[in-house]
C-alpha cells in the first residue's frame, strides 16, 4: 500500500507520478487545443515533436531517480497526451483528490489505476460534478491550502478556466484544520502572454520560505498583496510577462535545497542558487509549448 504523505512543496520528495511523452500520435487540430499557447504554437507550426519530448521527459526520470525518487508512471495510452500528470490529481495529507478535469481527458484518469490500487478506497476522493479543480491550481503549504481560481461571469466561456469557486468550500471542507486561501486568476482563450492557466504558472514556493511570483497574473490586488506580505518582498523572486509565459514560474522542488528547473532560465537559476539551492537544469523548452512545465507533469504522492 502507498502511505500518502503531502503536507507542502518543498519538503524531501520521495515518490510520485511523472507524466509520460510517448503517446502523443500527431498533433491535435487547432480547434482541439486546450490552451491558447498550444494553439499559439499549433498555428505556427512550432508544436513539440514526440521524440523531443519523450527526450525531456527521460532527462527529468533520471535526476528524480539519482536522487532515490520512486517514479510511478501512468499506462500507456495511444494518442493521448500523458504529460500533465499534475492536471488529473493531486495529494494533500494522506488523500488522493481525483481531478474532476475536461471531460475529453478523463482517459488519463484511468491510466493511473495501477498506482490508485495502492491506496486504501477511503484515501481517495472525488468531488461532486459542479465542483471543478485541477491540480495545478492546488498548492499545500503547511497551514494553508492556496487555490488558483476564476471567479468570471464567463467562467463556463474560458477553457483556460479549470477551477471555480466550489472547489474552495469543497477544499475546506474535506480539510478543515487548513486554511483555504483562494486567488482570483488572469485568464485568456487566445492570449499565451495574458494568460494564467493554472496558480502554478504564475506562483511557486521554494526553499525554505522563498517563492517565485507574476503579479500581473493575479486579477485581486489585496489577494496579491496578501501572498507578498505573507512572504515578504525581499524573499520573492519577480518573473517579467516574458519569464512567465516561458513557464519559469513552474519548476519543481525535490527538496529545499534541490530543484528541477528549465535549462534556459538563467535569471531564475542564478537566484536560486544565490539562494543556497542546488539547480538541476533540464531542457525542458518543447514540452513549455503546451502551456505546462516541470510542476505540471509531476505528480507528488510523498514527502517527507
Amino acid at each position: 500500500m502507498l502511505s500518502l504523505h503531502i503536507n507542502d512543496e518543498t519538503a524531501q520528495l520521495k515518490a510520485v507520478v511523472l507524466g509520460r511523452a510517448d503517446g502523443q500520435g500527431e498533433p491535435p487540430r487547432i480547434a482541439d487545443a486546450y490552451d491558447p499557447k498550444s494553439m499559439e504554437n499549433l498555428k505556427f507550426g512550432t508544436y513539440p515533436k514526440q521524440k523531443d519530448m519523450i527526450e525531456e521527459m527521460e532527462a527529468v526520470k533520471k535526476i528524480l531517480e539519482r536522487y532515490g525518487v520512486k517514479v510511478y508512471q501512468p499506462e500507456f495510452i495511444p494518442k493521448c497526451n500523458q504529460i500533465f500528470a499534475r492536471d488529473i490529481g493531486f495529494v494533500i495529507e494522506d488523500k488522493f483528490i481525483k481531478a474532476n478535469i475536461l471531460p475529453e481527458r478523463e482517459r488519463e484518469l484511468t491510466a493511473l489505476h495501477k498506482s490508485l490500487d495502492k491506496i486504501p478506497d477511503e484515501n481517495i476522493i472525488q468531488f461532486p460534478e459542479e465542483v471543478h479543480v485541477e491540480g495545478g491550481d492546488v498548492m499545500p503549504c503547511g497551514d494553508y491550502i492556496f487555490v488558483g481560481v476564476y471567479r468570471g461571469g464567463d467562467y463556463s466561456d474560458m477553457i483556460s478556466a479549470r477551477t471555480n469557486r466550489y472547489a474552495i468550500k469543497a477544499l475546506q471542507t474535506l480539510f478543515p484544520r487548513k486554511k483555504v486561501k483562494s486567488f482570483n486568476l488572469r485568464k485568456s482563450n487566445t492570449n499565451p502572454r495574458k494568460n494564467a492557466l493554472h496558480l502554478d504558472c504564475c506562483f511557486q514556493p521554494v526553499g525554505n520560505n522563498n517563492a517565485i511570483i507574476h503579479r500581473d497574473s493575479f486579477l485581486e490586488n489585496e489577494e496579491l498583496e496578501w501572498l507578498i506580505d505573507l512572504y515578504g518582498e525581499d524573499r520573492l523572486f519577480e518573473v517579467t510577462e516574458e519569464e512567465m509565459y516561458h513557464m519559469n514560474c513552474n519548476i519543481f522542488s525535490i527538496s529545499p535545497d534541490v530543484v528541477l528547473s528549465g535549462e534556459k532560465f538563467t535569471r531564475l537559476n542564478g537566484w536560486l542558487q544565490k539562494n543556497g539551492i542546488t539547480v538541476e537544469a533540464v531542457p525542458y523548452a518543447e514540452i513549455a509549448k503546451q502551456s505546462g512545465l516541470l510542476r505540471c507533469s509531476t505528480l507528488p504522492l510523498i514527502r517527507e
